[in-house]
């Protein structure tokens, strides 16, 4: 079992302020530094995620969200710093337990769709991944195209895939780089009610989106970036305390500048 003695009580001149406590964390990022040739993205970056909490992951493009996750997930090496899913740097034995939605999305085009799903059931590990894809798609209204190559489905369609190779192993721990992207209303409304039903499981959520209403329905927890820094970081309630009573909307714009935003 891996703990720590600490939990987020407010932020002060850009650094995070602790008090002690048991809670146990899935995920810990400490004084995290990333550098690409002369730009420093990531300015000692401290936070972390409980484990079967939905965490708000947020900020503008550019600001430090993706490349956060891709640290964490091994795929970037830190300047400096430590990233430690479960207390320890993550390996490749670790993706079994672990969702991973992406920003940039990526399936194999010329399969089926129950091909593709098969395929990546296997890897994570599924007793019968046929079985279980089967009964995601007609969850999400898409039992008929089954044996559509994937390169015939509309854009939402190909997202409903994604999201399901993502959440079909009842991770431990699930990152959503804006998965509700390219969705109408209503299959943003059924992904929402998706991910709720994996927090009820005890499924910790890191989820990374632009959408404020998103956030305020589901997050536990939130950390904005700006620049690589934290400018806000807590509870909705506790950062909406901290800037006013402000919503999260108009808080995104006065971290921001409404001339940047627009």
């Amino acid at each position: 079992m891996f703990f720590r003695k600490s939990r987020f009580l407010s932020l002060k001149d850009g650094k995070i302020i602790y008090m002690e406590s048991t809670t146990k964390n899935i995920v810990e990022v400490k004084h995290f530094k990333m550098v690409f040739a002369d730009k420093t993205v990531i300015k000692d970056l401290s936070f972390d995620v409980k484990k079967g909490e939905i965490f708000g992951l947020l900020g503008s493009n550019g600001s430090g969200k993706t490349t956060t996750i891709r640290a964490l997930l091994g795929l970037y090496e830190p300047t400096g710093g430590e990233l430690l899913v479960n207390g320890k740097k993550f390996a490749p034995e670790d993706k079994t337990r672990i969702g991973y939605l992406p920003e940039e999305r990526g399936l194999y085009k010329k399969e089926s769709v129950i091909d593709t799903m098969i395929y990546f059931g296997r890897l994570r590990g599924l007793k019968n991944p046929k079985e279980w894809s089967m009964n995601y798609l007609e969850r999400v209204e898409m039992q008929d195209f089954a044996k559509t190559r994937v390169d015939k489905l509309s854009q939402g369609m190909q997202q409903k895939i994604q999201v399901g190779i993502a959440v079909m192993n009842d991770p431990e721990l699930l990152i959503l780089d804006e998965p509700t992207k390219g969705f109408d209303p209503m299959n943003r409304k059924l992904l929402m009610t998706i991910i709720e039903e994996l927090h009820k499981k005890g499924t910790a959520v890191i989820l990374i989106t632009h959408y404020m209403e998103e956030v305020e329905r589901l997050c536990d927890r939130i950390l904005l970036l700006r620049d690589g820094k934290a400018k806000a970081y807590g509870t909705v309630k506790d950062v909406r305390k901290e800037f006013g009573g402000k919503s999260l909307d108009d808080i995104f714009v006065e971290v921001y500048g409404a001339k940047e935003v627009d």
